[in-house]
């Protein structure tokens, strides 16, 4: 099953939290959270994206 990622500038599908990859698919744990339609915070990497954190 693939998840799905946003990248840096779209906006949350729902309110979660969100925890960031570089474009190798390595994190360094943390996680943000956003509210529905809060846009995602830009990254240090380029080729980042996000993926909602496992419930």
């Amino acid at each position: 099953m693939n998840k799905q990622k946003w990248t840096p500038g779209e906006q949350a599908p729902k309110s979660a939290n969100y925890v960031p990859y570089d474009k190798n698919g390595h994190t360094d744990g943390q996680s943000t959270y956003l509210e529905k339609g809060q846009r995602f915070p830009a990254t240090q990497h380029s080729g980042s994206y996000y993926e909602m954190e496992q419930e």
